[in-house]
C-alpha cells in the first residue's frame, strides 16, 4: 500500500441547458498529489449528439487542446483550475466534485476512470427497460461524483426483511443516525406495474427493517425530469407512491441528494 500515490479527480460534464441541467460526461482530470496532471476526453461523441443534435463537436475539441494546455501550466492547483474553466468555459462545461483515490499510477488510474466514466457500453439494453436504465445511471453517475457510490450497500434486497421469495431489489441505501436512507431508478411511464410494486412493497420491507435492524426505513423513488403528470399513468404511479410514503425525486434533484449522502455517509 505504501505504493499508492494519493490522488483527487473531478468529471467535466457537457451541459447545453443550465435550466435542465442535463449532462454528459466529456472529460476527466486527475491530479496526482506529486507529478503532472492526468487529462482524458472523451472519442465517441454519440452520447453528447444525443443529448444535444445541435453541439459543435469541433469547438469542444479545440476546449480539449486548450484545456490540456492550462492545466499542465497550472501544475495542480485545484482551486485555481476549477475557475479557470468556470472563467473560460461558462456553463457549457461543467466541474463534477472532487474525488479522492490512491493510485500506483496515476496515468493507469486515469485511464480505468476513464472507461468508467466516458466510455459508452456497448451492450444494447431491452426497450421496455431502457427508460429506468437511463434513470439508473444517471443516479448512479451523481453518488459517484459524490464519492459515495462505492460506500452504500447495493443492491438491497428485500426478502431479507419481507419473506422468502419477494423479488424486489431496492438500488442502494445507506444508514444514518437511525434511518436507512434507501433511492430506486424508476422509468416512468412505461413501467407503471414497477412504480406499484415498490409502493405496495414498502411499507412491509420498512416494518421489517425496523424490527431486525431496529432503523427506520425511508424510500425515495428516482424519476425522469420530463414527466407528464397530466398523464392519467403517470399521476396514478406517483399518487401510488405518495400514498405508501415513498418519496418521489426527479433527476433534477440528484446533485442534492448526492451531496446530502456524502456529508451524512462521512458524519455515520
Amino acid at each position: 500500500m505504501t505504493d499508492l500515490q494519493p490522488c483527487n479527480f473531478f468529471v467535466l460534464r457537457y451541459v447545453p441547458d443550465a435550466v435542465k441541467n442535463e449532462f454528459v460526461n466529456v472529460g476527466l482530470v486527475l491530479l496526482p498529489q506529486a507529478g503532472g496532471v492526468e487529462l482524458r476526453f472523451t472519442r465517441d461523441w454519440s452520447r453528447v449528439k444525443c443529448l444535444d443534435p445541435e453541439a459543435d463537436v469541433e469547438a469542444l475539441e479545440a476546449v480539449e487542446r486548450d484545456l490540456r494546455e492550462k492545466l499542465y501550466a497550472m501544475n495542480g492547483d485545484r482551486d485555481f483550475i476549477l475557475r479557470k474553466i468556470q472563467d473560460s468555459f461558462s456553463n457549457a462545461l461543467q466541474p463534477s466534485e472532487f474525488t479522492a483515490v490512491a493510485a500506483k499510477s496515476p496515468a493507469a488510474e486515469a485511464d480505468l476512470l476513464a472507461r468508467l466514466y466516458l466510455e459508452t457500453s456497448r451492450r444494447r439494453q431491452p426497450r421496455e427497460i431502457g427508460i429506468r436504465q437511463a434513470v439508473y445511471q444517471c443516479m448512479r453517475q451523481e453518488f459517484e461524483s459524490a464519492g459515495v457510490w462505492r460506500a452504500m450497500p447495493q443492491p438491497i434486497v428485500a426478502s431479507r426483511y419481507t419473506r422468502r421469495g419477494d423479488p424486489l431489489r431496492i438500488d442502494c441505501g445507506y444508514p444514518v443516525n437511525g434511518f436507512f436512507k434507501m433511492f430506486h431508478a424508476l422509468g416512468l411511464p412505461n413501467d407503471v406495474n414497477g412504480a406499484k410494486l415498490l409502493a405496495f412493497s414498502f411499507p412491509e420491507l420498512a416494518a421489517g427493517m425496523l424490527r431486525t435492524e431496529g432503523k427506520r426505513a425511508q424510500l425515495t423513488a428516482i424519476v425522469d425530469d420530463n414527466l407528464d403528470r397530466d398523464d392519467e399513468h403517470v399521476g396514478f404511479a406517483l399518487e401510488t407512491l405518495e400514498q405508501h410514503e415513498v418519496h418521489v425525486a426527479p433527476l433534477a434533484q440528484m446533485a442534492v441528494i448526492a451531496a446530502t449522502a456524502a456529508r451524512e455517509i462521512r458524519i455515520a
